[in-house]
């Protein structure tokens, strides 16, 4: 049987305009590149780690 892993729908809610440039490099390693974007990720521990470092520019919803 195969392992069944989790997706993490990811939305930037905020721009990334007045962060770190490591922030802004992270949203696009996302797939994110602009307010409103929505990426769907699979809940891995390096997506994991990404979400982490811009928690306060996106929201995330397991599907």
């Amino acid at each position: 049987m195969a392992k069944s892993t989790k997706t993490l729908r990811i939305t930037q809610t905020k721009s990334e305009i007045g962060y770190a440039r490591d922030q802004h490099d992270t949203l696009r390693s996302l797939g994110l590149r602009h307010m409103g974007s929505v990426t769907e990720k699979p809940d891995t521990p390096s997506v994991q780690g990404m979400l982490q470092k811009v928690r306060h520019l996106v929201t995330v919803e397991e599907i």
